[in-house]
């Protein structure tokens, strides 16, 4: 997809909003994971020490990105699918597949969210030993952030897929009906 069919994609307002944040969050997510792993490399190898919380605090970083960005990959059509049959459907009955394969995925996805979040409560008593250890260097004491907040995020990244995935069956259906829709095998060059 190249940046104007994605334009036309994403709406502008609340949606061209929430993709501008979810793009600003990816890039400084991977900075800091990219930061904090090439100074933990550079600790160990060069001064022969190590940053004791550089893994977990990437690790929880990297749990975030996987949960919140799925979304948008699944939007961009980046996640790996098994199209050959839809592709080789006229559009209605493509839009028609799309819908009755999306359901059973939809309902998994809304009971991740209910159990992520039930998880997350159960456990979220307990707290982020690497960002208390970051606070008692940096102000003298813990912050007692919970893992909560590294646990409700596959409750979080399961609802966001599920809100795309709806979206991207109400896109492909107003533009099947407004004769947008593209057609299928006949759209690929080569096919």
């Amino acid at each position: 997809m190249d940046v104007n069919e994605e334009s036309a994609a994403w709406p502008s307002g609340l949606l061209g909003w929430y993709v501008k944040v979810i793009r600003f969050l990816a890039g400084i997510s991977m900075l800091a994971v990219v930061s904090i792993m090439i100074a933990q490399v550079i600790a160990r190898y060069v001064f022969n020490a190590s940053f004791i919380w550089a893994e977990e605090i990437c690790r929880y970083l990297l749990i975030w990105q996987t949960f919140l960005f799925i979304g948008m990959a699944y939007h961009r059509g980046e996640l790996v699918a098994v199209d050959v049959v839809p592709l080789m459907l006229r559009p209605h009955a493509r839009l028609v597949l799309k819908a009755i394969v999306t359901i059973p995925i939809l309902v998994f996805l809304c009971l991740m969210t209910i159990n992520g979040y039930d998880y997350a409560t159960r456990f979220g008593g307990q707290i982020v030993p690497a960002v208390d250890f970051i606070a008692m260097s940096l102000i003298g004491h813990g912050v007692g952030l919970s893992v909560f907040w590294v646990y409700v995020s596959v409750a979080v990244g399961s609802a966001l897929l599920a809100l795309h995935m709806i979206a991207a069956i109400v896109i492909e259906a107003r533009d099947l009906r407004a004769g947008r829709a593209d057609t299928g095998l006949d759209s690929i060059p080569g096919a």
